[in-house]
């Protein structure tokens, strides 16, 4: 089949470069989001995706917008047979779904129809899912609610943040969205209506939801730190400022702490929670690099007793 990819972050690149070595078809064009501002000198600055399909030598198309004119015109000029899409970041309209044949196939990093929405990877961990994975399905106007192609799941380990999840089921869906091609393409595949039952939603996970709350228990607390990271970031406060907590585990036999009451040994440093303790591994103060919790806490020179949250 003639293909358009559409994607934009880095998670996207193992699926484009998985239909690239494939063989089988033609990626004839990637669409991703604009250049968007990067780095200190905030400098424009290509997306993941656009840098990889320049660097195979594919035409890249950078609307503003998916339904701009320009855009649609050069779309159906390529005329694809299927538009494979993973982490494309715009809603896509009627009218640009309309333009392959076979449609746009979505790669979205849960399994159907849990977790629908911008963030499911980060929810999967916050809710405490043993298992979850990815799924190839057909876009419809809905949000991720189409008939889907094919799954493919993948154990979530106990130490696991949503960034080291998300790697794995970035590669294991490339696989599977290159596997939803060829079946496409043969017509062995098809697109099956999702349940009614089961449905959960992942909307962006906000600042204010990685906020860590210490009333909670600790499971809770290593659930919001993992989820969160490396993206918003999981974060407290700390005489007034905020602290981001980028590693934490939770400590079973200590009780003796009160919600967010801190505590220092030679080399660790212990946070009071809901139920039982946990101890910070990494953290990161505000305009400082991350760094060892204990290196962290010496440098505070904190106070027996002091809280984290205020």
């Amino acid at each position: 089949m003639k293909l358009v990819f559409a994607g934009t972050p880095e998670v996207a690149v193992p699926a484009l470069d998985a239909l690239i070595a494939s063989g089988r078809h033609e990626v004839a064009a990637v669409v991703t989001r604009p250049d968007a501002p990067a780095g200190r000198g905030r400098r424009l600055v290509a997306s993941p995706v656009a840098e990889r399909a320049e660097q195979a030598g594919i035409e890249v198309l950078k609307p503003a917008k998916p339904r701009d004119p320009a855009f649609l015109e050069r779309l159906r000029e390529i005329a694809p047979d299927c538009c494979p899409v993973v982490a494309y970041g715009a809603l896509l309209p009627r009218v640009a779904l309309d333009v392959p044949a076979r449609g746009w196939v979505n790669l979205h990093f849960s399994l159907l129809p849990a977790w629908r929405g911008a963030a499911p990877v980060q929810h999967s961990l916050m809710a405490g899912d043993e298992i979850t994975g990815a799924s190839t399905f057909l876009i419809e106007e809905g949000l991720d609610s189409g008939p889907v192609y094919g799954t493919v799941t993948e154990t979530v380990r106990p130490t696991d943040t949503s960034g080291d999840l998300l790697t794995r089921l970035a590669f294991a869906g490339a696989g599977l969205l290159a596997a939803t091609m060829d079946g496409i393409e043969e017509g062995s595949l098809k697109a099956v209506p999702q349940p009614a039952e089961g449905v959960t939603l992942a909307p962006k996970i906000t600042v204010e939801d990685a906020r860590v709350d210490w009333t909670a228990p600790a499971l809770r607390v290593d659930r919001v730190v993992r989820g969160c990271t490396p993206a918003p970031g999981a974060w407290t406060t700390f005489r007034g400022e905020r602290l981001k907590l980028v590693q934490a585990v939770p400590l079973p036999d200590r009780t003796d702490l009160a919600p967010g009451q801190l505590a220092a040994g030679k080399n660790n440093i212990y946070v009071g929670t809901g139920s039982h303790a946990v101890e910070l591994l990494w953290v990161q103060a505000q305009g400082k690099k991350p760094m060892r919790a204990a290196d962290w806490a010496r440098g505070a020179r904190i106070t027996e007793g002091e809280l984290l949250g205020g």
